[in-house]
């Protein structure tokens, strides 16, 4: 999300978590239009959404939306309202910074520009990937950064680079007038007041899975007696 919606979004009294709430709200929607369903109940919704209804009508009050009374709500006007509220109404030009695996993954990804992200630019500081053309962009070198950003008009940049690079690319993408920042890298950037950062780590969301197979199998005392079980075994 950019600075403009989140704080458009507090302009407005939206709290942050129904903030977070909304792309999910919006995907199932988009789920559902593809399936050409014309309305659907809020109970519907939120099992799709994976929340309990009566949260998502609160949510969704904050839009002005409450749909109707044994009809539900409008699937396309929905996304209408959600997509205006989070300011995909209008194309946001996006960098990817870093052509590593993921990076490549990302640029590759056709999924961003039906959501109104338009990928304008991709940047790496290895020569033997810099000029490389990935879906219909050439990679330019990370020393051009600044003026990419400037031509290109960048509203968010994408950072999939190494995490001891991270903070210095953080740096050069804020110092180019860039607010905006998704970060793969696995490290918490240092940013100035005004500038938002999301943090995507897989590690940690790995980690979390973990947490609960291990749950499921007992929680650590039945894994610690699993272990000991084990060890008699033996």
């Amino acid at each position: 999300m950019t600075r403009r919606s989140i704080l458009g979004a507090r302009n407005r009294g939206i709290p942050e978590a129904t903030v977070a709430r909304l792309p999910v709200y919006l995907r199932a929607l988009h789920t559902l239009a593809e399936r050409d369903v014309v309305t659907v109940s809020s109970e519907e919704l939120a099992a799709a959404a994976g929340v309990n209804s009566a949260k998502l009508r609160k949510d969704l009050s904050h839009l002005g939306s409450y749909g109707t009374r044994g009809v539900g709500y409008e699937v396309q006007y929905l996304v209408y309202q959600i997509s205006r509220e989070l300011g995909l109404t209008q194309d946001w030009s996006v960098a990817i910074i870093g052509l590593g695996n993921l990076g490549r993954a990302l640029a590759g990804y056709g999924g961003f520009a039906s959501r109104g992200f338009r990928m304008a630019a991709l940047l790496d500081a290895d020569p033997t990937i810099v000029g490389e053309r990935i879906n219909g962009l050439t990679v330019e070198h990370i020393d051009k950064l600044e003026r990419v950003i400037t031509d290109c008009g960048i509203s968010i940049a994408v950072l999939a680079v190494p995490a001891p690079a991270a903070q210095a690319v953080c740096d050069r993408v804020v110092a180019s007038g860039v607010t905006s920042i998704l970060n793969f890298a696995p490290v918490v950037l240092t940013v100035p007041d005004g500038v938002d950062v999301r943090k995507v780590d897989l590690s940690i969301e790995l980690q979390i899975l973990a947490f609960h197979e291990q749950r499921k199998a007992g929680g650590p005392a039945g894994v610690e007696q699993e272990y000991l079980e084990a060890v008699d075994g033996q």
